[in-house]
C-alpha cells in the first residue's frame, strides 16, 4: 500500500503521539508498505526529508502550547503530493490543520480516510485560558464535526473508545493499542554500559532507582510521586527518583523537591533523545507514574518491553494491561503506590516473572500493531468500494425508472 500519515506532531518534537506515529511508520515500512509523512515545519528539522518520505508544511506554534505546532497552509501541495505518490489510504493523526488536509486529500482521491484519536483533550483544557473558554462540551462538538464521514477511527484504548461513543460519534471504530518496537527496547546494555549510566547520575550498582519518564506537564501528576517519596524512603532509605523529560511543570516540580528537602534523592535528567530512552529503562529498578490522563500508556508498554515492573495510577487502560503481578500493580492511594514500589525493590525479577512478561509482549508488539492497522485499512477500502457500487446501482435504477416514465 501507499499510505499517507497526516500529523501536526512528529520528530524532532518529543511526545507519545510522535513516538506512536514513528512506530507505525517504521513497522509499516518493514512490512513492505510505502509510507509518507505529511507534517509541520520545525525549527529543529530541515524542510523536507524526501529520502525518509517526510514532507513538511509551513506552521506556527500552537496557542498556549508553544512546543507543538499547527500547519497554516499547504492543502493544494498536499493533494499534488498525494496524487504523485498514488496514495491508497489517508491516516490522520491530528484533528487540526493537517487532519483537515488529510480529509481533503482523501475526498479528492476518493480513497479511505482513517483517524487515530490520540489525545484526551478534556484533560488539557487548562492550557487555553486556564479552561475558561474551551469546555468539554466544545471538545465533544468539534470531535463530532471533525469525525463526521470518517471511514474508520482507531481508538488506542477502551477509554478512548468509550469517550468517542459518549460524544455521539458513529463512524466505524476499532480498538488498536499502539505497539512497541521490541527490537529497540529488548536491546540489552552490557554490565559496563549499565554501570556507566548509573555512574552518570551518581548511583551505585545496587542503588534502588525509581524511573519517571514523560513530558513534565501538570496532568502527568509527577508531583504526587515526589510527595510520596518520603514514605518510600522510610522503608528504602537509599531509593532514588530519576525524572526524565521536560515541560512546563519542571520549575514547579524542582521547587517542590527543594521545599521537601529531597534534593539528595531526586534528579531531573531533562529531555532525552528517543534513540536513548531504552537505556534509562534498563538502568532502573521500577517504573512509576501517577498520571491519570493516559489514553494509551506507551511508557508503560516500553517499561514492560524493557523487562521493568511498573507501579502506575489505575485506569481503564491499566486494568487491561496489568493482569499479572509480574507485570506490575496499579494504585489509587499513596499508600498503595508506596507498597508497590517497596515490593518490587525487594523482589528482583526472576526467570518466572521474566517469562510472564514475555508472554504479554506479543500482544503489544509493533508488528501486531501494524498488521491490525493494515487489516482496518483493508476493511475500510472494501466498505468504500461496496458503498460506491451501491450508490452507482441506485443511480442506475433512478435513471432506468426515469427513462421508463
Amino acid at each position: 500500500m501507499n499510505i499517507g500519515l497526516f500529523t501536526d506532531t512528529y520528530f524532532p518534537q518529543v511526545s507519545g503521539v510522535a513516538t506512536s506515529i514513528k512506530t507505525l511508520r517504521d513497522e509499516l515500512t518493514a512490512q513492505g508498505h510505502n509510507v509518507y509523512i505529511f507534517t509541520t515545519t520545525d525549527p529543529k528539522a530541515k524542510e523536507d526529508d524526501v529520502a525518509a518520505g517526510i514532507y513538511r508544511f509551513p506552521s506556527i506554534p500552537f496557542v498556549s502550547f508553544t512546543e507543538r505546532r499547527i500547519a497554516v497552509r499547504g492543502a493544494f501541495r498536499a493533494i499534488h503530493l498525494a496524487k504523485q505518490f498514488q496514495l491508497d489510504v489517508v491516516h490522520n493523526q491530528t484533528e487540526f490543520a493537517l487532519g483537515m488536509m488529510g480529509k481533503m486529500v482523501a475526498h479528492e482521491l476518493k480513497i479511505p480516510c482513517l483517524h487515530t484519536y490520540h489525545t484526551m483533550y478534556q484533560d488539557y483544557l487548562h492550557y487555553i485560558a486556564n479552561g475558561h473558554i474551551v469546555k468539554p462540551k466544545n471538545v465533544a462538538a468539534y470531535a463530532r464535526l471533525y469525525m463526521k464521514n470518517m471511514d474508520g477511527i482507531v481508538a488506542p484504548s477502551k477509554r478512548v473508545l468509550d469517550t468517542l461513543h459518549s460524544y455521539g460519534i458513529t463512524a466505524p471504530m476499532r480498538i488498536i493499542p499502539t505497539g512497541i518496537n521490541l527490537r529497540v527496547y529488548q536491546q540489552r546494555d552490557t554490565p559496563t554500559e549499565l554501570a556507566a549510566m548509573r555512574k552518570k547520575y551518581g548511583y551505585a550498582p545496587d542503588t534502588p532507582v525509581l524511573l519517571s519518564l514523560s513530558r513534565l506537564a501538570y496532568e502527568k501528576n509527577i508531583q504526587a510521586l515526589i510527595a510520596a517519596l518520603p514514605d518510600i524512603l522510610v522503608q528504602d532509605p537509599r531509593a532514588q527518583l530519576l525524572i526524565v523529560g521536560d515541560g512546563p511543570a519542571r520549575a514547579t516540580l524542582e521547587r517542590q523537591v527543594r521545599q521537601m528537602k529531597l534534593t539528595d534523592h531526586v534528579q531531573f535528567a531533562g529531555e532525552v533523545k528517543n534513540a536513548d530512552v531504552h537505556h534509562y529503562y534498563q538502568m532502573a529498578d521500577v517504573f512509576v507514574s501517577a498520571s491519570d490522563s493516559e489514553s494509551q500508556g506507551l511508557t508503560y508498554d516500553e517499561a514492560l518491553a524493557s523487562d521493568l515492573p511498573i507501579v502506575v495510577m489505575r485506569s481503564v487502560y491499566t486494568d487491561d494491561l496489568i493482569d499479572d503481578p509480574a507485570i506490575g500493580v496499579s494504585f489509587q492511594k499513596r499508600a498503595d503506590l508506596v507498597k508497590g514500589v517497596h515490593y518490587y525493590l525487594n523482589h528482583p525479577a526472576t526467570q518466572e516473572s521474566h517469562a510472564r512478561r514475555q508472554e504479554k509482549l506479543h500482544t503489544i508488539s509493533a508488528e501486531v500493531f501494524a498488521k491490525r492497522v493494515v487489516a482496518f485499512y483493508n476493511d475500510c477500502q472494501e466498505r468504500l468500494v461496496e458503498e460506491a457500487a451501491a450508490k452507482a446501482q441506485r443511480r442506475s435504477r433512478r435513471l432506468f425508472h426515469r427513462s421508463r416514465s
